[in-house]
């Protein structure tokens, strides 16, 4: 990842949202989309509750629009993993994600079942670029 642009400060035991504005991500290669809306209703809903920020890339450009929905301290403790969506170009995923994360997020809640169609693993050192 190269830029990033968060969400101003929220409580540091908080989710991380990281939203790919990259290459691929949040470009008209991605029709039908309204993508500064889709990055403005997660920070709006989520303000507060989450760190939202955006990337210029995550490398998983075949998944664009991604998302990535990082878990808290306590989620993590409670076994939580960052969880990498892909295909997120659709008003109601977005919707779908941050209401998982307003609810606490990965390790603390059930992500709603619809999410497990965008859920995909990205090559290892795809993920490792994440802190």
């Amino acid at each position: 990842m190269n830029r990033r642009a968060e969400t101003p400060a929220t409580a540091p035991d908080a989710c991380t949202v990281t939203v790919c504005r990259g290459c691929c991500c949040g470009t008209p290669k991605i029709p039908g989309l309204d993508h500064a809306a889709q990055l403005a209703q997660l920070r709006r809903r989520l303000d507060g509750a989450a760190r939202v920020r955006t990337s210029d890339c995550l490398d998983a450009c075949d998944y664009a629009n991604v998302i990535v929905v990082q878990p808290s301290p306590a989620g993590r403790r409670a076994g939580g993993r960052p969880v990498w969506l892909g295909l997120v170009n659709q008003a109601e995923a977005t919707g779908d994600i941050d209401a998982w994360v307003r609810a606490g997020g990965p390790g603390l809640a059930d992500p709603p079942a619809v999410l497990d169609l965008y859920t995909f693993s990205p090559a290892r050192r795809v993920r490792q670029t994440l802190p």
